[in-house]
């Protein structure tokens, strides 16, 4: 039998790594969004960290399509990425008329939107009001 001590030790040692491997899963999910949405030519990247602030996700990528049909490309590309590197895709939503598009990858949530609603909406001050907006791309 291991004593306590040692066994907190493994169990802490075994957590850290965990942690680890997830951070760098969420990364590269984070990059394989982005890779996509660069790919074909989504406009103005951004990213926010969320993971401090809500429970949902742990960032949110905002990209601005040209028009609705340049939207719909956009995500079924992206969706289509996500579904062959392995990874899930929870939900799409916003595929009927494709002004706004929200993909939840779980970790990443993606929104791609046409201009006119992405400046409505402005959600990039809503949920970047601590300095966490990095921007990708314009």
């Amino acid at each position: 039998m291991i004593p306590f001590h040692q066994e907190k030790k493994l169990f802490l040692s075994y957590t850290l790594k965990e942690k680890s491997k997830n951070n760098l899963k969420k990364k590269s999910l984070q990059t394989l969004c982005i890779n996509s949405l660069e790919d074909l030519k989504a406009h103005n990247i951004n990213v926010i960290s969320v993971e401090k602030i809500s429970s949902l996700t742990n960032s949110m990528i905002f990209a601005t399509a040209t028009s609705a049909r340049h939207a719909k490309a956009l995500s079924e590309k992206l969706v289509e990425n996500v579904k062959n590197s392995g990874e899930i895709v929870l939900g799409v939503e916003g595929n009927d008329d494709c002004e706004w598009i929200l993909i939840d990858c779980e970790d990443v949530i993606v929104n791609i939107m046409i201009e006119k609603i992405r400046k409505y909406y402005d959600l990039e001050s809503l949920w970047s009001f601590d300095g966490s907006l990095t921007e990708i791309h314009s």
